[in-house]
């Protein structure tokens, strides 16, 4: 198949652009490396199937000629702010990042007759629910204007199948971890240590608790959902039954670097304002494809700081 990749030199596209490729499909990446790296697609450019483009989405002109100039079968959707933290402090970066390069999107697939769609959402849509969601729960109240954005997405890609006869496949996940990620509460931690050694601040009391996703994983279940699904909106929650607390990932960081430090926390059960303290959500439905996550929630935390580290070393070299 004949792919475009939005967001394909990021963090989590970068991996899907591997895997996409290594199934044999050809990839185009569209990116404007604001948060992507070309050195996260070095090698899925060695392959002859795969092409860069960049370029922005907010500019329709950009982006349409894209369009025009590719037989596309499928968008894959991931380009999207990915900082909650960001957000609140300039709701724009959502409404234009998140939202209206969605809104963008598929007014291209409209134009030029695309018909299938994979979109990158969040369990963020569902906001603080205090219980363990299931992908039919409802009503929904985001909480940031990532979650937000992320939601009004879902709504205009339902509204554009019904239109336009477009087919979708959604894929709601939590907190990705993993090689290639850009920033989060690891880097947070990792950077604070570096400035003072023997204390770690962190945020909120150290409870909060979440599933962290490695990356991998998420592309296989990405590729498995679009594969094994054929309702004309397909949405589905991704994750790992596993979770893990502040507090942990904090002493797995302090332990990774072999530091003395003790850890301060701020207090409250929030790490910052959209933040959702705990989160669970129920993944039986993906389970009944027969795909489940392999890697737990701390060893997928561990891998990443692990890799965080690496990295740093090596440029120090």
């Amino acid at each position: 198949m004949r792919i475009l990749l939005t967001g394909g030199a990021g963090f989590i596209g970068s991996h899907l652009a591997d895997e996409l490729l290594n199934q044999g499909n050809e990839v185009v990446i569209f990116d404007n490396l604001s948060l992507g790296r070309m050195s996260n697609i070095e090698t899925a450019l060695k392959n002859p199937n795969c092409k860069f483009i960049k370029g922005d989405i907010l500019n329709k002109e950009e982006l349409f000629s894209v369009f025009a100039d590719n037989n596309f079968d499928v968008v894959f959707h991931m380009a999207a702010n990915s900082d909650i933290a960001k957000s609140h402090a300039n709701p724009d970066v959502d409404f234009g990042n998140t939202l209206t390069t969605t809104y963008n999107v598929l007014l291209g697939m409209k134009e030029y007759g695309v018909k299938s769609i994979v979109f990158a959402s969040t369990s963020a849509i569902y906001g603080d629910a205090g219980v363990s969601v299931d992908e039919d729960f409802g009503p929904l109240f985001p909480i940031s204007h990532y979650g937000a954005s992320k939601l009004a997405s879902e709504a205009f890609i339902s509204s554009f199948c019904e239109n336009y006869g477009i087919k979708a496949w959604i894929t709601r996940f939590p907190n990705v971890v993993g090689e290639r990620a850009t920033h989060g509460a690891i880097y947070d931690f990792i950077n604070k240590l570096k400035k003072n050694p023997n204390e770690l601040e962190v945020l909120g009391d150290g409870t909060q608790i979440k599933p962290y996703l490695y990356v991998k994983d998420l592309v296989e279940a990405i590729i498995t959902v679009w594969k094994n699904t054929n309702e004309q909106v397909n949405y589905f929650n991704i994750g790992v039954e596993s979770r893990t607390t502040v507090k942990e990932m904090a002493e797995m960081v302090i332990e990774e670097m072999k530091l003395p430090a003790t850890i301060r926390y701020t207090g409250g059960n929030k790490g910052w304002v959209g933040d959702v303290p705990q989160f669970s959500y129920s993944l039986d439905k993906i389970h009944n494809l027969g795909w489940s996550a392999k890697v737990s929630s701390n060893e997928a935390v561990r891998k990443s700081i692990q890799y965080i580290l690496e990295q740093d070393l090596c440029k120090q070299l």
